[in-house]
């Protein structure tokens, strides 16, 4: 039957998502920050629904690790440019964050330049 799948008609969609949008690359200039100049930028909450991707692809077998979220920081790190936030590393523990229904992340926000 029209509109049906496998017997069972298909969820509606109520406009929510999870990031304001998805993108490839980096459009902001390089900004040159290590290890020690992300750690020195305070952790703060920021809404995953606000926040451009870096990356249009994930791998699910890192999503899934226990330990994926092991090494690094333990912050996601997010780049402000023209009154955009792109999540420049951290999309594994945001996405975590989705599945756990949860809508903020911590992140360290690098505000760039021109």
């Amino acid at each position: 039957m029209a509109g049906e799948f496998g017997g069972l008609r298909p969820a509606s969609y109520d406009g929510v998502v999870i990031f304001k949008r998805v993108g490839d690359g980096r459009p902001y200039p390089a900004h040159g920050l290590g290890p020690r100049d992300w750690a020195s930028l305070p952790p703060r909450p920021v809404r995953l629904d606000d926040l451009v991707t870096t990356k249009d692809t994930l791998q699910l077998d890192l999503l899934l690790d226990e330990d994926s979220t092991f090494f690094g920081d333990l912050f996601a790190h997010v780049v402000l440019w023209r009154d955009e936030l792109y999540l420049e590393d951290g999309l594994h523990r945001a996405l975590r964050a989705a599945l756990q229904q949860r809508h903020v992340v911590h992140a360290r926000v690098y505000e760039a330049g021109e």
